[in-house]
């Protein structure tokens, strides 16, 4: 089971007596720890369904349960593998009735809660506003603040007339019995800190919890995690200080600092060797992170060999620079052996805008390529029109889900009728589908308003009665094109695309999510909130199916095996590893980006400047450490900002990278010289008579 494991990781796997933080450095093989210590604690004799593994995205979920079932077999499946907020939908499935929540209730997206939040302010509000809004309610709930406290905090009028909003957008929640991604965290921690049986009964179920990624957790998810575990305290955190990059959305390094404080009997086991990158690029990644302080220091190291040194490449605007990326990868891929594919290449950016001049350079060149963290699938309009219906049949109280799904396709229900029926619902504190059957509802509206209205909600009855009877993937589709059908979905998005091309399109989106729900129910695919089973098999109900996809961010299925050029932003390319970096856009201003206090000298900055310097070049460490075999860092001296062109100056990064400048800064025409070279002794070894 051990075989393979060099000592810190087999030292990581087989302490399984208490509290243990793995600090895995970039590339140290972290999951490969998780899966072999989750097959230890089976040898110990802990039964898999104690076992809980935690990460942060479905992505990461779906890798470890595919290692793990590699490594233990059939028993993976009993094994809760899941995302912080899967373990929250099940917490609050079981028992957030205690709270006043039906096991039934719908999970708010983004568009949602804006949607509710500009409604809490009279509608008027833009969308920016709401944003903002939505962004200091969230921070306040990773907190742990409900309103109340929110307000008793508040430090100005503006925070004042927010946690206000907070306050109404709380109770609306409460009255669509409905969620945001922030209470499947805060609701948990609500139930097992104010309910000692709730508590004692998930502490008697996880035996042991293994929390993957764990300088990404916020102050509530660290709640979460001691009261999960209790004083018995089996847990084994993963992660990395030096890594830490999420700060602007709650994550938190003093999660890291409590450990040691709140758990003195904490073992702390560093992970320094790295089986990604050569020793030029950790030497340049460790030089980067120095100046950073250390919790716990650590140096990463590799037995990979030297390797290319790291290149700096300076160039004069961004459309130079995307004419040397691509010129890059031309000669990579005409000069190794073997030929690198597209998708060995990844272009790494500080922030989405700097992807344009790249994608032109690219395109001109025929080089294929895809941007990473595009729009999501579950973005799309048509494909949140069904999770709308889908939302509706699960839980007839959620009123936002209510008025997407009766407006498309539209059903000759104005917006007088539906402001007459939302006015009825808040008078009589029901929910507007509850409204419908209402004995007196036919007075407060026309005749054959009422009648339409009615006619949806028995359709509405009807529909969930069908989808929680039909079962497996052949039922399940053929319900959902039947559906499609009955309520006229594709002509509809024909009626609302001036172009076909672009309404063929979104119905081919249709159809490949229905597909994807049908392979759901039929156990083809593991569910986001399902058991964490490697190999799911057991057949759901298409109601059961649809309970979860709030969850799920995206189809991975789509991506695989795709041969292109990687675009991506850093925050989007943390866990990712390609053979050939480029990090582009390296300087200052924009990695580290402008910091207000802080003009790159040696000068007294405020705290939080520092602790955003210190975020900047966790950032840039991150970049640094994607690369397995080559790495170049570019910089421009001048880019576009508006109309103008701005002088820039590299990034403080590249200097503090230590690089030798002879070999960092290549010449091209001496690589065009090397080239040439390597080219005639080619043909010379492709000769007739030539030796072998």
């Amino acid at each position: 089971m051990s075989a393979g494991l060099n000592l810190a990781q087999l030292q990581a796997v087989h302490y399984t007596d208490g509290p243990c933080l793995v600090l895995a450095g970039a590339g140290s093989g972290k999951t490969r720890v998780i899966t072999h210590k989750i097959g230890r604690l089976i040898e110990t004799g802990l039964a898999p369904r104690r076992i809980a593994a935690i990460t942060f995205t479905n992505k990461a979920a779906a890798e470890m349960r595919e290692r793990a079932a590699g490594l233990i077999g059939r028993q993976a499946k009993d094994v809760l593998i899941c995302t912080f907020h899967s373990l929250g939908v099940r917490m609050v499935r079981e028992d957030g009735h205690i709270l006043g929540l039906k096991p039934q209730f719908s999970i708010l997206d983004t568009d949602d809660v804006t949607g509710i939040l500009k409604d809490c302010a009279g509608g008027t509000t833009d969308v920016a506003t709401a944003r903002q809004w939505q962004w200091t309610i969230s921070g306040w709930k990773n907190q742990g603040w409900d309103s109340r406290k929110a307000l008793a905090m508040a430090q100005d009028d503006n925070e004042r007339s927010i946690a206000l909003i907070m306050q109404r957008y709380e109770e609306r929640l409460t009255a669509y019995q409905s969620v945001d991604f922030d209470d499947l965290i805060g609701m948990p921690m609500r139930l097992l800190r104010g309910h000692p049986e709730v508590r004692e009964k998930w502490q008697r179920l996880l035996g042991h919890v293994l929390v993957d990624e764990y300088q990404d957790t916020n102050a509530t998810q660290y709640e979460l995690l001691k009261f999960l575990v209790g004083e018995r305290a089996h847990f084994t955190a993963v992660g990395d200080d030096d890594q830490s990059i999420y700060g602007w959305r709650g994550a938190t390094l003093d999660n890291l600092r409590k450990l040691p404080v709140d758990f003195p009997q904490l073992k702390v086991i560093k992970l320094e060797q790295n089986y990604r990158s050569t020793s030029a690029i950790l030497r340049a990644a460790n030089n980067v992170i120095g100046p950073n302080p250390k919790l716990f220091p650590k140096t990463l190291f590799s037995e990979l060999g030297e390797g290319e040194p790291v290149r700096i490449v300076d160039c004069d605007t961004e459309e130079h620079e995307a004419e040397r990326a691509v010129a890059r990868i031309q000669s990579l891929r005409a000069t190794l052996n073997p030929q690198p594919a597209w998708k060995d290449f990844a272009i790494l950016y500080r922030a989405n805008h700097q992807a344009k001049p790249f994608e032109k350079a690219l395109r001109k060149a025929n080089i294929p390529y895809k941007v990473s963290g595009g729009t999501s699938f579950f973005d799309r309009a048509e494909i949140k029109d069904l999770c709308a219906w889908f939302r509706l049949w699960i839980n007839n109280d959620d009123d936002p889900a209510f008025l997407r799904s009766i407006g498309t396709p539209r059903r000759g229900i104005g917006h007088t009728t539906l402001g007459k029926l939302g006015e009825f619902s808040a008078a009589h504190k029901l929910s507007m589908f509850g409204s419908l059957f209402n004995a007196m509802l036919p007075e407060a509206l026309p005749r054959k308003a009422f009648e339409s209205l009615l006619e949806f909600g028995r359709y509405i009855n009807d529909l969930e009665y069908r989808a929680r009877h039909t079962l497996g993937f052949e039922a399940s589709r053929s319900f959902l094109i039947d559906w499609l059908q009955e309520i006229g979905y594709e002509q509809y998005l024909y009626d609302s695309e001036d172009s076909e091309s672009v309404a063929a399109a979104r119905w081919s989106n249709v159809l490949e999510f229905c597909d994807w729900m049908a392979q759901r129910a039929g156990g083809q695919i593991e569910d986001a909130a399902g058991a964490g089973t490697g190999t799911q098999t057991e057949v759901k109900s298409l109601l059961e199916v649809s309970q979860n996809i709030a969850l799920l961010s995206t189809i991975s299925e789509r991506e695989k095996e795709q041969d292109m050029v990687v675009l991506s932003t850093l925050h989007a390319s943390k866990g990712l590893e390609w053979p050939h970096v480029m990090q582009v856009g390296v300087t200052e201003g924009m990695l580290p980006f402008k910091l207000d206090d802080d003009d790159g000298k040696q000068q007294k900055v405020s705290d939080e400047t520092a602790a955003r310097l210190q975020e900047e070049r966790r950032l840039m460490y991150v970049g640094i450490t994607r690369a397995q075999r080559t790495l170049a860092v570019s910089w421009t001296k001048r880019r576009k900002k508006g109309r103008e062109m701005v002088a820039c100056q590299p990034s403080r990064f590249i200097k503090e990278m230590g690089l030798d400048a002879a070999t960092a800064r290549e010449d091209p025409r001496e690589k065009l010289r090397k080239l040439r070279e390597e080219f005639a002794a080619r043909k010379n070894q492709a000769a007739p008579g030539a030796a072998h």
